[in-house]
């Protein structure tokens, strides 16, 4: 079945860094616990995982900050950790601890028991993804996505959240060949799941290395940015004619930016600690920028708010070059929307940033 002509494109072109009336936005985490009908969906669902496993339900959340606010683009609702799920790990989420599995990946034993997963156990997240298409109606792209493989090794290797990412840092220090191991399995697992993920209607994908910037230099290169490299040249450019646009997200990686630019992404997503402008000019807008508000400015005053909002667009300045060339930038925030937000921050923020970056279009 065809999907909907889309109707407003601009997420897709700012992230090939070509013209777009106004800088698009969409919020990591925009779907989620800040809003109440998103709290009230998960209590009929009855867990998390209910939720996410649940096809109309994940479409109903996906869609739900889209009725709200004129965002520029959906992003799938599901979890990072469904890939070593689908292993057989055993994930699940207890109230107000997180995510946790149940089998930890700590030895030769485990490692060596790793495959990649039959890609059937992750077909309600295939369909989730055709549902949401379908309900969007061509109303905005939709993004699907991924953790990175050393992001998915920590949580295998620590069982769940870590503080310290002793664990997982040990075995990489003791065994780095069985680290190695358990990376080479998720990047061609992740490559897999992000190529499913476009052929049941994913308009672009986003690879989230939440924790590549916990590593030391010199080890995020072998253990992370290598195995992002792998799954990025793996994953498809392109698909029934459509330009596939790929997002890779390094969370603490503001030090690798020249080289995560290099990595195969066509957008690398920065956390609020760089300067866009700086970013900006180091990358030579060989690849699109998105970016990069701290989430806690959401809790300030909706004056605040816009200020800040334009501070971001400011920083990363206008996009079209003296040269004639362009450079593409995505709003966002620097990490995901934080449960306690007002929603009312979001329709503020959102706003801002559609006023302000077309002005800046039009400024002399």
């Amino acid at each position: 079945m065809p999907f909907a002509p889309l109707q407003n494109d601009s997420f897709l072109r700012a992230c090939l860094r070509q013209p777009t009336e106004h800088t698009p936005v969409w919020l990591m985490r925009q779907a989620g616990r800040y809003l109440p009908e998103y709290r009230a969906t998960r209590e009929k669902a009855g867990s998390f995982m209910g939720l996410a496993t649940n096809v109309d339900y994940a479409t109903e959340v996906t869609l739900q900050p889209l009725e709200r606010y004129p965002l520029d683009a959906a992003i799938l609702f599901s979890d990072i950790l469904t890939v070593p799920d689908a292993m057989g790990l055993g994930l699940s989420f207890q109230q107000g601890e997180g995510p946790k599995f149940a089998t930890r990946v700590r030895d030769e034993a485990a490692v060596a028991a790793l495959q990649v997963p039959d890609l059937d156990k992750l077909r309600y997240v295939f369909d989730a993804v055709t549902s949401i298409r379908r309900a969007l109606n061509g109303r905005v792209p939709l993004i699907g996505f991924s953790g990175s493989p050393w992001t998915l090794a920590c949580y295998m290797v620590e069982g769940g959240g870590s503080d310290d990412y002793r664990q997982v840092k040990s075995l990489m220090y003791a065994r780095p060949d069985l680290m190695h191991r358990i990376l080479d399995v998720n990047a061609q697992a992740v490559a897999a799941y992000l190529n499913a993920q476009i052929e049941a209607g994913a308009q672009a994908v986003m690879l989230f290395d939440s924790w590549g910037g916990v590593l030391a230099d010199g080890a995020f290169q072998r253990f992370s940015l290598e195995y992002s490299r792998r799954v990025l040249a793996q994953v498809k450019t392109e698909h029934q004619g459509q330009t596939i646009p790929r997002i890779l997200f390094t969370k603490g990686g503001g030090l690798w930016l020249d080289e995560i630019a290099t990595a195969g992404a066509d957008v690398v997503g920065l956390d609020w600690t760089m300067n866009l402008g700086q970013a900006r000019a180091r990358v030579g807008d060989r690849v699109a920028l998105q970016g990069n508000l701290d989430p806690n400015v959401l809790f300030a005053p909706p004056a605040a708010v816009r200020a800040e909002a334009r501070a971001v667009l400011d920083s990363f300045g206008r996009p079209q070059r003296a040269d004639g060339g362009w450079g593409g930038h995505v709003f966002n925030l620097g990490h995901g929307i934080s449960q306690f937000t007002p929603p009312e921050a979001v329709a503020e923020l959102v706003d801002e940033v559609h006023q302000h970056s077309r002005r800046l279009r039009v400024a002399v």
